[in-house]
Order: C-alpha cells, then structure tokens, then sequence
C-alpha cells in the first residue's frame, strides 16, 4: 500500500509552544524553583569553586521597585548567573536599607499626634513593620522578575546581628581615636529636624532675595590708609541669606586681592577692586572716586558695627572669599556656615545658633523673632533698609541645597555632632599625614572603576569632603550606644564596655538601647576618666544611614564566619548617586575596619529615562512599572530590555520600546529555540549523534560559528557587555539560523528518510546549537532556556536546571573536533558565502519579472574565476541545497574571485516533484509514486522496508 506522501515528511513536532504566555507561565516556573531549591541547588554544585562575590547594595524599603531597581538587580543577576555558569561559586545574598528618615516619616504621618505619647521602641516597632511590609513586596517583586538569591535569609540594617556590626564599626573608629562630638555648623533639614551628610544633599533651582548690606567702621580708618584719615568709612557686604545677618559676626576680606576705598558724597566705601564697578552701579554711589588701594589683609582685626544690632563686627581674613560676584566682602555667621564656622574657630567667634531645630529664628529683635528662617528675609531686608543700611536688594535664581530625601530647602545650622575625622593618622601610620583621607585616596587607585571616570569621582569627592557627620537627631535607626557623663557631657569610651553594647546588640537588637536591659552594663564603679563623674546617661542620637549602609559587607562577612567570604568582594554595582552615597561609606567603613577598600572593582549604570531623555518619576507621570510589564509581557521582557540597552550610558525605558524588546524576544524563542526543538523530536544523542569529522560540510561550519559565537558570548559576560551579547544573538538567530541555516537543511530534516546520516548530521548541529545556546542566554533569558532545557533531547547526568550547568566548552559544541578552524574550510565558506549571495540577488530578479516563482523553479549556471571556482567544486554535490535550486551547473571562467563571477538563471528541467517540490527530469520514473523525484523515491522505498 503506498504512503501518502504528506505522511512520510519529517514535520517539525515539538511541546516547545510558539507563543510563551510568559504572564502565566513565569509565575510557574517560579513555584518549580522554589520547590526544587533552586539558588541551594546551584550552591550545592559550585561548592569547593572559585569563589567570586557580587555584593548588593541595599535598596530602600520605603515603596515598590520602579525601572531603576529592575534594571539594577537584573543586571547583578546577570553577573552572578554568568559567573556561576562560568563556573565560579557565587553567593548572592540580597540587602535591605531599613533605617531611615523616610519610613519614620511615613510613620509619623501615620501615627499623627498619637506619637507623641509613645516611647521610643514603641515609634521603632511601627517603623520596623513599615519596612518589612516593603522588604517583603520587594522580595517578591526581585523573585518575580527572575532574580536568584538567598531571599529567604537577606541581610537587612534592621536585623539584631547587622545593628551589631554597625555599631562594631563605628567602635573600629572611636577607640582608635577617629571619632569627635563637637560643634560644628552642619547641613540642617528642618522639615525633618535632623543633621544631614553632604551624600543626603542635592542641589536643586532656588530663588533668594540677595542684598548690598552697610557695615560701618569703628576703628580709625587712617591705620588702613593715610587717605582715608578723618573719613566715615564703611565696607558693603553680600549676601543671599538676609536670615543670618542676625548671627553675622565678622566681615572676611581676602588676603592677597586688591580692595578699593570709593568715595561717593560724604561716605566711603571698601569693596574689591574687581568688582567696584558693578557695585557702584548697584548700589547708586553717585560720581565714585577711589582714594586708595590695598591688600585685604590690612582689614584683618578691625572692627565695624553690625547694622541692627549693638554688635562689634570683626574684620577677618578668609582665601574662600570669591570675586566673581558680589563686593568681595563676606558676611560670616559661625553658626550658620561651613566655612564660617571654621573662620569663626580661628578668630574666636561666637558660634552659637539662635535658630531651632525647626528653623524658627530666636532670642533676637522683637521684628523677626518666632519667624521661619525664609520668612524672615523680607522682614530683615525692611529692617535694613529703616536702619539705613540697604544699599541694594535683588532676587537670585541659584542652585542651593536641598534634603535629598523631602526635597526642601535645607541651612546650615551650627549643632553639636559626632563626626568621623577625615584627618587623624590610620593606626600604625608612619607619619601624621598618613591620615584616613590620604590612605583612602592611595586605595582608590587601586579599585578596578567601570567606567573609568569613577576612579576621579570619587577621588576628587574624597579630596573635598569635610568630617563625616554620623549623627543624626531622629529614633528610627541604630542607635550611637555611648554612655555620657551627666557632670561633664563627655564621652564614655572603654573598650570592654563597648563589647558588651556589641554582645547587647546581637542578642536583642538596637531596641535594647532603649530599654532597662542597657541600663545594666556599665559596672557600679565606672568613673568618667575626664571629671571622676559617676552618673551617665545614654547617648540619644542615631547614625547616619550612610555609615549603616556602609558596613553592609562587613556585617555579611560576619554573619557567616564558616563560608569564607574574600575580603575584599569581587564587585559592588550601584547608580553614579553613590558616588558620593554607598561607594564612599561603604570604603570609609572598610578602611576604618581593615585598612583597605571592600571592593576589587565597581561599576556604575546609567540612570532610567523616558524617550523625552526625562528621568522616569511617577510624579511626571513617565514611569514604566516593571511589575506592571511583567504581569502583560512578561518579566523576560524586561530582562532582554535591560541586556539590550548599554547600562553605563543614560538608558531609555519606555512601553513602546518594551513592544519592540517583545517582538525581538520571540524572533529568538521561535526562530531559534523553537525551530531547533521542532527537529528534534525523534533525536537521542547517545545513539542518533553525529561525530564531527562525519557531520555535512555545512553543519561543521554552523557549528564553528556557534563556537565562535560561545567564545565571544562569554568574553561579553566577564566584560558585563549583554548589550553586545543581545545584538549578536538577535543577528545569530534571524539572519545565521532563520534566514540561512535553517532555511537550507530544511530539505534535509523534512525529506531525508528519518535515520539518514544527511538528517542525523543536522539534528546533531542543531542539538548542539540549541543546547549552547540555552546555556550561553540562561543568564539574561532565565525562564525561558530552563523551559527549553526541559523540551531538549533528555542526556544521561544532565543536571536537572540549565542554571545548575556549565557554559558550553569545546567539545560540547564540536565534539571531538580540533577547536582552531581548518583554513581551507574557513575560506571555502567565506567563499560559497559571497556567491549565494549573489546568487539571491539574481533570484530575486527573476522573481521580480515572473520568470520564476519559487527559487526552487530554478537551475542556475554559476560561472566562476579561481579561486571561487575550485571552493564550489569541492562542493558541488551540496550546491542546489546551499541556494535552495533544483540544479546548479558549474563553468569555469577567467580573472579573479567573486568578482569574475557571472550568474545565469534558467528555468528548471523536468517537473516538480510531489513530495519535496524540487524540480527533477526523473519524476515519473518510479511507477508506485510515479509523482515524485529520484531521491524521494529512494527514501520511499527505504521507509517500505
């Protein structure tokens, strides 16, 4: 009985589905690694390996995750998978940033007045369920988008243990005598009543009312200049900040510039000379004559009279005393600025602040007393201008200050503090100027900075910055657990005490610094070693975040003393922000604790933004909620999007652009992963496989180039270039496989009699490339190659996750075969290349102008130079398939290459055959299939027997 012919072709036949439905199957997948252990499996197979460490840098517990994070965390799971696969052990264990101003904020908002008849630990216990909500939604929301890690065992700056090395830390820098309390002017956020760090500043467009301010002289003006003798004197100051006049208590003039004395009526007036001009404009000096010149530092010690108040003002000297602006003349108020503070300590000045921490100006005139600090301009500006003293008023848009965190205006406000000295030599150090900023700067250059720019960030960051403030006047965070003296305020600072708030610590967490449990650790007998005092009190104040953040992977080596986590870690992957945020904490911590940097290398992606090049917000609107994508395109779409972008440049995320990162992910799960698995379904390796050396000319060369393609694959992922691994996988599958190489043995696969060596050969490549292919792209594509690997041909040891495998070797892609290319295969292909591309052209000609319709209506004549001729000689049996024709006849021609290479077209002899739709003179012959050609009539009679 004869076959029907549709019966006796090799369909593709696979479970693999053409469309994902990665919405539902995702979640699936899911449940199937959390039920088979997936991170412990992958531990358990890389334990005794090359140890390579990817620290993660905590996210803030205070909402979901947005783009930023999904492109962050992606990224880090990109880099453990690939090492993991490369074949090193690598841990990922996620953190959490707990503590903090924003969720105790939250808190108070949620708590309203009911807070303030709580205790402490009462407000810390809200706060701790606030962060965990948020610690738990995005545990699930990381999960959801594919990220492997210890989720069920975190590290978290609220866990008893981390509290513990947090303040562990902090002693590392007290007993060695890197630690102060003192006044000092620092930044001030009054809307959430706290000292801040400069890393929780940023600047943002403010607008300040600016004015040209009287200070007249007191002293002879004569022992400035003879000129000026028996002359009503004054200087004009500038300023942005009319608030602080009320604590002005200098004038500084800088020491080396030129100032000029400007007569202008009865008066006169000392600016710079630089500006003289722009401030006689200003201020109206009518006909301005100079009368004398000098240095600033003839001011220096005179003294000139505040303009409202019954104040002596002294004249200082000050190098930070600019002339781009202004007269050239500083007001400076101690207590309400950096670098007046610093002036105010060398000329002995009051620093003492008259405003609250609420930023309401007291103990001064009856007219701004009570009043907000910005409130109170306007009325010091009238106050001014009735006292005589106003020369000009202006407003200045300018880029000022602002709490990273509420997004207000924030001053300086002169506070007593903990401070970490950038100064005080390093233990052990051979000379005083070996101190923990010069040391940290020599470490810097020895960290591997991706991109390279960041070595200089962060140099010229740590060159500038002044004492870390590490105090901070809020309740929820870990606490700065010194005992004071009630006699004299100082500071307890005994080794053996500070162990045991350590041991405290561990055992009950922070909170017990708030509870009678603490009470119980200083012995009987303690005596404060400065005044003999015998009653202490607990310090109150909390750490900055910053410096909690920072111990994070001190606390993770701590916490599990028998893995041997290397000091220091492979790699920390955060936004340019930490910069001056995790980056730098993170390396002061790790310097005052082990004298070097916690990290061999950093890299910094770019920020998130929408088409427009506008940071993403959900304020603006523009925001693409990763979750959101994954719940409708499915969380591989977001991950292809997060390979597909160059992440250390600025990256854009937006839905259409998501639309098209689908379209792209199933060109490669059908063109590829689906179109392989579809020809393998009656392959089994083990008895079906094809040596190499055996294999088609053709499928050697398809299977060099995916080991090749594996070559530099693995070079991208050490050089963390996805952005490169996705175009090249994205040209492999649509153009080397779908519009080449699939497309030429389909003939092969589907008409071959199903146990040839011609099919065999093929299902071999295509095993072998399907296979690389799921291990090279598991990294990024996570659920999708663990989905393929369950559809592959099933091997004996095969590990029962793809992200339980290895990256293909050689002899995975080639078996046994050398892996250096033979040269005259290399060049053959590199030859048959160019003509069948030449050959297409002619094709599509021909179709052009209906000579032919399909390619296979067509016979060529390829006349062709050496040494393109002898390279389609050795392969001339294969040469029909290889253009997809009925027939190709050979001639050989004179000059050179490709380029002497003429193409003739003709219509095919003989008729189409029934089962393969080749063109064939010996369709006919065969009188039980008396419709199909001489080959599929031998495969025929083959499947009879």
């Amino acid at each position: 009985m004869p076959f029907e012919l549709k019966a006796t072709i090799n369909l593709p036949k696979t479970a693999f589905p053409m469309k994902a439905n990665l919405p539902q199957n995702e979640p699936k997948m899911l449940e199937r690694w959390e039920q088979m252990g997936i991170y412990e499996r992958i531990r358990q197979a890389r334990k005794g390996a090359p140890r390579y460490i990817l620290h993660d840098g905590p996210p803030y517990t205070s909402g979901p995750i947005h783009m930023g994070t999904a492109l962050n965390k992606c990224l880090k799971d990109f880099i453990v998978k690939s090492k993991t696969m490369a074949g090193f052990d690598a841990p990922y264990v996620p953190g959490w940033d707990c503590h903090g101003l924003p969720i105790e904020i939250k808190v108070d908002k949620e708590l309203g007045g009911k807070k303030l008849q709580m205790r402490p630990i009462d407000v810390r216990a809200e706060c701790r369920k606030y962060a965990q909500r948020f610690l738990d939604l995005q545990r699930t929301q990381f999960k959801r988008i594919g990220v492997f890690g210890r989720f069920d065992r975190p590290y978290a700056t609220m866990n008893p243990q981390y509290e513990s090395v947090v303040l562990s830390t902090f002693f590392s820098f007290y007993e060695n005598g890197f630690v102060y309390k003192g006044l000092r002017a620092v930044y001030w956020c009054m809307h959430d009543e706290t000292a801040l760090a400069e890393a929780e500043v940023e600047y943002e467009n403010h607008t300040s009312p600016t004015v040209w301010v009287k200070y007249a002289l007191l002293d002879n003006p004569a022992q400035i200049d003879p000129a000026l003798a028996g002359k009503k004197v004054s200087t004009i100051i500038w300023t942005t900040t009319p608030w602080t006049l009320p604590a002005s208590m200098a004038v500084a003039f800088h020491p080396d510039e030129e100032y000029v004395a400007l007569e202008s009526g009865s008066e006169v007036y000392i600016v710079a000379s630089k500006l003289a001009a722009d401030v006689a404009t200003k201020c109206n000096l009518a006909d301005p004559k100079p009368l004398a010149h000098f240095p600033g530092r003839k001011m220096e010690r005179l003294n000139f009279q505040h303009p409202f108040l019954d104040r002596k003002i002294l004249g200082v000297l000050a190098d930070y005393v600019t002339m781009d602006t202004g007269t050239g003349v500083v007001h400076t108020a101690p207590s309400h600025g950096a670098e007046d503070f610093i002036t105010g300590m060398k000329y002995g000045l009051d620093a003492t602040s008259n405003v609250d921490e609420k930023g309401i100006l007291r103990n001064g005139l009856p007219e701004y007393t009570g009043q907000y600090v910005f409130k109170a301009n306007p009325i010091i500006v009238e106050l001014l201008r009735s006292r005589g003293a106003l020369l000009h008023s202006d407003k200045l848009e300018h880029s000022y200050p602002h709490c990273w965190r509420c997004h207000n205006p924030v001053i300086f406000r002169a506070t007593e503090q903990w401070f970490i000295s950038m100064e005080t030599p390093m233990p052990g150090a051979a000379s005083k100027n070996d101190t923990l900023r010069t040391r940290t700067l020599e470490e810097i250059k020895k960290v591997k900075w991706d991109p390279a720019w960041g070595e200089e960030r962060l140099s010229n960051m740590m060159q500038t910055r002044p004492d870390w403030c590490i105090s901070r006047q809020r309740v929820w965070g870990v606490p700065i657990a010194v005992f004071l003296c009630e006699s004299c305020g100082k500071p307890l600072n005994d080794h053996a005490v500070n162990q045991k708030v350590v041991e405290l610590f561990a055992k009950s967490g922070a909170d017990a610094w708030f509870t009678p449990e603490s009470d119980t650790i200083l012995p009987a007998a303690t005596k404060c070693p400065h005044c003999g005092g015998t009653k202490f009190e607990k310090e109150t104040d909390i750490f900055d975040v910053w410096l909690e953040s920072g111990a994070s992977y001190l606390a993770l080596v701590a916490d599990e003393p028998d893995s041997h986590y290397p000091w220091p870690s492979d790699l920390y992957l955060e936004g340019g922000d930490q910069y001056r945020g995790w980056f730098q904490s993170s390396l002061l911590c790790a310097m005052g604790t082990h004298g070097t940097p916690p990290y061999k290398g950093v890299v910094t992606p770019g920020w998130t933004l929408d088409e427009k090049g506008q940071a993403m917000s959900k304020s603006r609107g523009n925001d693409v909620d990763p979750v959101d994508i994954s719940s409708r395109l499915g969380a591989e779409v977001v991950r292809l999007w997060v390979a597909s972008v160059d992440f250390r440049e600025d990256v854009v995320g937006s839905e259409a652009l998501m639309l098209r990162v689908a379209e792209n992910y199933r060109e490669i799960r059908n063109k590829l992963f689906k179109n392989a698995l579809g020809n393998l379904y009656d392959f089994d390796p083990q008895s079906n496989a094809v040596s190499f050396e055996k294999l088609d000319p053709l499928d050697q060369y398809m299977l060099r180039q995916t080991w090749a393609l594996a070559c530099n694959t693995r070079k991208w992922y050490e050089e963390f270039a996805f952005h490169k691994i996705y175009q090249r996988v994205n040209h492999f599958c649509v153009v080397d496989l779908s519009a080449f190489y699939f497309d030429v043995i389909k003939d092969r696969l589907y008409t071959y009699a199903p146990n040839s060596a011609g099919r065999r050969s093929g299902q071999t490549a295509i095993w072998r490339i399907c296979e690389a292919m799921a291990r090279l792209l598991a990294p990024i594509l996570s659920f999708t190659c663990e989905e393929v690997w369950q559809h592959l041909p099933k091997m004996p040891d095969r590990p029962e996750s793809v992200h339980v495998a290895k990256f293909p070797n050689a002899a995975d892609v080639l078996g046994s075969a050398s892996v250096s290319e033979e040269d005259v295969q290399t060049a053959d292909w590199t030859t048959l290349l160019a003509v069948r591309e030449q050959v297409m052209k002619s094709l599509e000609e021909e179709r052009n102008t209906k000579s032919i319709g399909k390619s296979l209506e067509a016979q060529l004549v390829i006349t062709a130079a050496e040494p393109a001729y002898s390279a389609l000689v050795r392969h001339r049996d294969q040469l029909r398939y290889l253009f997809i024709v009925s027939a190709v006849t050979l001639a050989q021609g004179s000059g050179n290459g490709t380029g002497a290479l003429h193409i003739e077209v003709k219509k095919a002899d003989g008729a189409k055959c029934d089962r393969c739709w080749n063109y064939s003179t010996h369709v006919g012959e065969d009188q039980t299939y008396p419709t199909v050609c001489e080959r599929c009539s031998a495969v025929l009679k083959e499947l009879e027997a």
